[in-house]
């Protein structure tokens, strides 16, 4: 193990810490590898449209984010069910390695199934490099530094949101999207080659154990399936998609909690426990901010909001988990406890207020209906950040050393399977609620009454939840 999990603890332990000579090259190693996927997710949603009016496949265009997502989620899993004697490093490697070479399959790419190819690629690699960031947390730092490493990577993802689209938007002109997948090309192989000696060499102190195939295939099945739901136009399809995600995962956790070869680390599966309850917090907030995806529509379309400033304005969602990030790092015992459960009353009731400020017609944008509307985004953001470092650092702690990677690589499965539910979710209720049929102001109207009221019920569970939690597991 390496030396620098055990030095002093006594030390300051403010998030700059990570910053220090000591712990500088891990933090630019780790940090670097979740801003790769959080930075390249953004700059990818923007260039899309540019792609397909360069190379056409307008046919495959949602598979872009499917295969991404399901490709992630794979890479995940990857980190906890490598074969043994592969350490953490060798997987970081090949891991920067692979998401280059995706990103260079797609510059190249003269037709879209070769683009979704490079996808499926760039998905898988850095799927790993998230899962890798707190699968090191424990070698690289000291516990008290656990929750600080995860509100850098939570601050990543809130930076990621405003970069994202502005790198995209330099590249979005013709065929510079090529250039727009080269450009992370050097980063990820100035990382691959620098892994050898900016992180430590760990054991592979892993349990023996067969890998969990069957709830792999059953998981992967239900991603692919909830990300074609939240790309379907007809209702009733996208139901039964969910429907048969549900039935998947549901098949998956019975297979965990009766198997001996486990995807999940032990009692995650069992809500008695308090890691399980853990992941569904992290889940049932993850589905409630997914919610945002509908805003910069709504403030086109009810508050004449213009797009550039609506696409804007949805960032103060990723600036609000931020800024609560760093406001709530220092936290600890009953601190962080309780800003676990502050966290997530405030996204729920923030959430359940815009039902009142984005679902009316308000197409000259008065301020009295907007400033709510901007404030309640902000603090949907903030409600998450406040607890969100906690929740992971409640979940290292939790488990032993032998399922640690299992743990770090569920958190990363667990943030993608909610936001994924929650993407799909919304798209059933604002197609029901008669955002297309009948459309206009009236449709618009009702799809936002009905989204933002049934996508805060998930937060009601996170709420009921966090106050079961004690401090120890907080």
């Amino acid at each position: 193990m390496s030396s620098i999990q055990n030095a002093d603890t006594s030390r300051s332990t403010s998030l700059f810490t990570l910053f220090s000579p000591e712990f500088l090259p891990a933090t630019l190693m780790l940090g670097g590898g979740v801003a790769l996927y959080a930075v390249e997710s953004y700059i990818t949603a923007t260039i899309a449209p540019s792609v397909v009016r360069d190379i056409g496949g307008l046919e495959l265009f949602s598979w872009m984010t499917t295969l991404f997502v399901a490709a992630g989620v794979l890479g995940s899993i990857t980190v906890a069910t490598r074969p043994r004697g592969i350490g953490l490093r060798a997987v970081y490697v090949a891991a920067a390695l692979i998401f280059g070479v995706g990103n260079l399959i797609c510059a190249i790419a003269p037709a879209m199934p070769v683009v979704l190819a490079g996808r499926a690629v760039q998905g898988f690699g850095v799927g790993m490099l998230a899962a890798l960031a707190y699968a090191f947390i424990r070698f690289v730092y000291p516990e008290p530094l656990w929750r600080k490493a995860s509100t850098l990577y939570a601050a990543l993802w809130g930076v990621a949101t405003v970069l994202g689209p502005t790198l995209g938007g330099l590249f979005s002109a013709g065929s510079a999207w090529r250039e727009a997948f080269i450009i992370l090309v050097p980063a990820a192989g100035i990382m691959a080659f620098s892994a050898r000696w900016l992180l430590p060499r760990v054991e592979d102190d892993r349990a023996e154990g067969k890998p969990p195939l069957i709830q792999i295939a059953l998981l992967l099945t239900a991603v692919l399936l909830t990300s074609l739901a939240g790309t379907s136009d007809h209702g009733s399809t996208k139901i039964l998609l969910i429907g048969l995600a549900v039935t998947f995962i549901a098949a998956m956790l019975i297979l965990e909690r009766k198997g001996n070869a486990r995807l999940l680390p032990k009692d995650a599966v069992t809500l008695a426990r308090p890691i399980s309850r853990l992941y569904l917090m992290m889940f049932a907030m993850m589905m409630v901010l997914t919610s945002d995806i509908y805003i910069p529509y709504f403030l086109q379309s009810l508050h004449g909001v213009p797009p550039l400033a609506s696409g804007y304005l949805v960032a103060l969602v990723a600036l609000g988990w931020t800024a609560a990030a760093f406001i709530s790092a220092s936290f600890s015992g009953k601190q962080a406890a309780r800003a676990i459960i502050v966290g997530s009353v405030l996204e729920t009731a923030a959430t359940a207020s815009l039902i009142a400020f984005v679902a009316r017609d308000n197409p000259t944008g008065e301020l009295v209906w907007l400033a709510p509307t901007v404030v309640a985004m902000f603090l949907m953001g903030f409600g998450v950040g406040l607890g969100w470092a906690h929740l992971i650092a409640g979940i290292i702690r939790l488990v032993g050393d032998a399922e640690q990677d299992k743990a770090s690589a569920a958190i990363s499965m667990v943030q993608s399977l909610g936001g994924a539910f929650g993407a799909s979710l919304a798209g059933v209720i604002v197609n029901s609620a008669g955002l297309a049929d009948p459309g206009g102001v009236a449709g618009s109207v009702s799809a936002a009454t009905w989204l933002y009221a049934f996508m805060a019920l998930p937060g009601l569970i996170a709420v009921t939840v966090s106050f079961t939690l004690r401090p120890a597991s907080a």
